[in-house]
């Protein structure tokens, strides 16, 4: 079973890093749940299933954070003791805000005219800004150990994924 005083990281194995590698994560992920998917304690005692569910639960807890670049970010954070999505402290840059609010603007007035392809350069904009951002975090979180710097870049990673996908959602009803 596994050790449940170790962080995701240690958990899989994975250097304690922003920048991870998608596919290492993904093995260790695949190795782990081999090791202790409940189906391999079926006829284990009470116990050794109970502890096998919980297992499984934290490897697969583990592995949503850190697929994730908000959630990994986030944990990233609060293991050096920084909640960077606090719910009191919701502080954006104004010029971010705008950004935003005209994007949203423009995109439902897209949806109200059925205009897909303006819906698709929107959601380009917003995944090319958010890619940014993860490379800026990247640098912020594993080069610098800038936190306070990367707490900001991980409140606008987060908004930007929230857009990107709302905007998924009306392309998906203009394109049905």
């Amino acid at each position: 079973m596994i050790d449940f005083s170790r962080n995701y990281f240690e958990l899989f194995g994975l250097p304690q890093r922003f920048g991870c590698d998608p596919g290492s994560l993904e093995n260790a992920y695949r190795r782990l749940q081999t090791e202790v998917h409940p189906d391999r304690f079926a006829s284990g005692s009470d116990q050794e299933k109970r502890l096998a569910l919980q297992s499984s639960a934290r490897v697969n807890e583990a592995y949503r954070a850190l697929k994730d670049p908000v959630s990994r970010a986030q944990y990233l954070l609060s293991l050096n003791g920084i909640d960077a999505l606090s719910e009191t402290d919701t502080q954006l840059p104004l010029e971010f805000l705008e950004r935003q609010l005209e994007r949203r603007e423009t995109a439902a007035e897209a949806a109200g005219n059925k205009d897909s392809q303006t819906i698709a350069s929107i959601a380009e904009d917003v995944r090319g800004e958010a890619d940014a951002l993860v490379d800026t975090l990247i640098h912020a979180l594993d080069d610098d150990r800038a936190y306070s710097d990367a707490r900001m870049r991980v409140r606008e990673l987060k908004f930007l994924s929230k857009l990107a996908g709302d905007l998924d959602a009306i392309q998906g009803t203009l394109d049905d």
